[in-house]
């Protein structure tokens, strides 16, 4: 279970690095970009990430 819990976290630090690492300009316009965003649509999309998250977990606990 914790070498899971770690190896989920590792994988989340490296997917977050990903677009800075490859193109740490549009990333900054695009953080910045969305400060603009108001807070229900900040939730919205932190709703839709988190059930896709659920959902394909959910996938990949089921049918592998």
């Amino acid at each position: 279970m914790w070498q899971d819990l770690m190896a989920a976290g590792a994988l989340v630090l490296v997917l977050e690095g990903i677009l800075p690492f490859l193109n740490p300009r549009r990333y900054r316009e695009t953080m910045q970009a969305i400060t603009q965003f108001n807070d229900q649509t900040l939730r919205g999309i932190g709703l839709l990430s988190m059930a896709a998250g659920v959902g394909l977990l959910y996938f990949v606990r089921t049918f592998t």
